[in-house]
């Protein structure tokens, strides 16, 4: 989901965020950036890395000219499979790994 853009300086404004959020895992706001939520810390941080790959994946494919698009139907079964709680935890799983792997300092 997107919203407009406008500054959040109270809390009905916050309020008002938060349920266009709703039970969605990622919401852009303007002026803030990528917003993620899910049932794990790890969860969450997955589905903002991907977001973020994805909009830059986006934005190359729009240089390039008129990006092609996912059938609907195919679009919906690729969220219904890749789109999980548990599919979020554990693709965050292996990318902590490589953190770790390559920085292992931040554990000390």
């Amino acid at each position: 989901m997107i919203l407009e853009p406008r500054v959040v300086r109270d809390a009905e404004s916050a309020a008002r965020f938060a349920e266009g959020f709703g039970d969605k895992p990622v919401a852009i706001h303007g002026g803030h950036g990528i917003f993620t939520t899910g049932q794990s810390v790890d969860e969450a941080a997955w589905w903002f890395v991907l977001m973020n790959r994805c909009c830059e994946a986006q934005l190359m494919a729009e240089a390039c000219g008129k990006p092609s698009t996912w059938a609907t139907e195919d679009a919906r079964w690729l969220a219904s499979v890749l789109g999980s709680p548990q599919f979020g935890w554990l693709s965050f799983q292996t990318l902590w790994d490589d953190v770790i792997l390559s920085n292992p300092d931040l554990v000390e």
